[in-house]
């Protein structure tokens, strides 16, 4: 009865084709379940992300936020509803959409240099592109020197580092990441986040962003999502209108990054505590 149910939702096609058409990432009234719809990971999500927009999203854990990011990436199709990318139907990992995960997910018996090719490789790219794709992203990420090391030599920061440069090094037009800072320490993690500004600055990616942290979010985003508890849920997007090129000293001197943070918390309050 609960599988059956679970499919009385189900469309066939976008709801609207305008929006799908204009935006470069469209969520349409997507949801996601598991164990034959006994369990609901989120339930009809709509998002619109703009071309070169970056879009950060918050929630308590277990909201769904990884979900929807391996069904935007498509690794996980959707139960019901639509994820489109440039107006086409995702149904399976695409060229031009590249995952940063929080746990770093390097090859440990390769070098930085053979990890960072590792998708260049596979792709079938010259030894010419690779050569030039290997200086330009390892100087932009700050490894210069550290081409020949191997993961277990790297800080926490620099395997991250790694596994953007990996990332980008394929040159997509959308970065989708997962909590990618989670995993080092907090001095690391504010270097990495002006690190990432800087980026955006240069190299203009579609990002989504899955964080827990309200600042980052409100530091990286020029819109958060704020997710409600299982079955998630868009309960709020705000923007977030600090100009770019961003210094996030000054941002968070602002009154407005107050009010934002503490809007944020109060959204999701009440999901946190019920955990």
């Amino acid at each position: 009865m609960v599988a059956s149910a679970a499919l009385d939702f189900a469309s066939s096609k976008p709801r609207n084709t305008t929006v799908a058409n204009s935006s470069k990432i469209v969520v349409d009234h997507a949801s996601k379940l598991f164990l034959e719809g006994s369990v609901v990971a989120f339930r009809n999500i709509d998002l619109q992300i703009s071309n070169r927009e970056v879009l950060c999203v918050v929630g308590p854990s277990g909201c769904g936020k990884t979900t929807l990011l391996r069904c935007i990436g498509g690794l996980l199709p959707p139960s019901s509803g639509h994820v489109l990318i440039d107006g086409q139907t995702v149904d399976s990992p695409r060229a031009g959409v590249a995952i940063v995960f929080q746990h770093f997910g390097l090859l440990p018996w390769k070098s930085v240099v053979d990890n960072v090719a590792f998708g260049l490789k596979i792709a079938g790219a010259s030894r010419d592109l690779i050569a030039e794709r290997l200086d330009h992203y390892i100087r932009l990420v700050g490894l210069a020197g550290f081409e020949n090391h191997y993961p277990y030599q790297l800080s926490g920061g620099m395997q991250q580092r790694v596994g953007l440069a990996r990332a980008l090094a394929i040159d997509p037009e959308i970065l989708l990441m997962d909590e990618p800072f989670a995993s080092v320490d907090a001095q690391t993690r504010e270097l990495l986040q002006e690190e990432l500004l800087q980026l955006h600055e240069r190299e203009r990616k579609t990002m989504i962003f899955i964080t827990h942290s309200i600042d980052e979010a409100i530091i990286l985003g020029d819109r958060v999502a704020v997710m409600g508890s299982r079955p998630g849920r868009i309960k709020e997007i705000l923007s977030v209108d600090f100009p770019r090129p961003r210094d996030p000293a000054a941002v968070r001197a602002e009154s407005r990054y107050t009010e934002l943070r503490n809007h944020i918390w109060e959204e999701l309050r009440p999901s946190v505590v019920m955990q």
